[in-house]
């Protein structure tokens, strides 16, 4: 797993050993950043489930101006830092141990997200929660990008009311994930 681009280019990042957490493969990473390339400069980062922090740090590289990252393991959070210093992008970093939930209730109105990346394990079925969090935490817009990398096709797991806060921008499949890119309906 290595930075595509930027600043950190090339670079090899650490990872976690064993089945705990699966990273975003080169594929789909190298596919979401086309996708947001014009997104990137200066952009605020959140960065959710950040298991090694290779979305964030990728970010990071490619120009954003500062990136949070969470992760609910000791052991990710050490390797996020580890990578993060290794990229000499840690001036850039924040780095908290703690869930989602906990995550985006200490953001609270604190600071504004133009790109939020969650990308849980698929078989958490986490993501309409996050979404909820999310749209009710107030460090979003309605030019944020959302990036929510799952294995199934329906992000909101059918809850129509949730799907209404959303607009689609973007979905596609890269062998058992996919890519769902959405902005928030705030203010209409």
């Amino acid at each position: 797993m290595k930075i595509i681009t930027g600043s950190a280019k090339g670079m090899s990042l650490f990872t976690l050993e064993g089945d705990m957490t699966r990273p975003t493969s080169q594929r789909v990473k190298e596919a979401v950043f086309s996708m947001l390339q014009f997104e990137m400069e200066n952009s605020v980062v959140l960065d959710l489930f950040a298991g090694s922090g290779q979305l964030g740090l990728e970010a990071l590289s490619r120009g954003a101006k500062r990136a949070y990252f969470s992760d609910s393991s000791r052991e990710a959070i050490d390797i996020i830092i580890k990578n993060a210093k290794k990229a000499k992008l840690d001036n850039k970093c924040v780095i908290s141990w703690c869930d989602y939930k906990q995550m985006l209730s200490n953001l609270y109105e604190k600071e504004a997200f133009d790109i939020v990346f969650i990308d849980p394990p698929y078989k958490s079925k986490v993501i309409p929660d996050a979404l909820n969090r999310l749209i009710n935490s107030k460090t979003i817009s309605s030019h944020t990008k959302i990036v929510c990398e799952s294995g199934d096709a329906d992000i909101f797991d059918l809850d129509e009311g949730l799907k209404e806060k959303f607009e689609i921008i973007k979905q596609a499949r890269y062998s058992i994930s996919y890519i769902t890119i959405l902005v928030p309906k705030i203010g209409e």
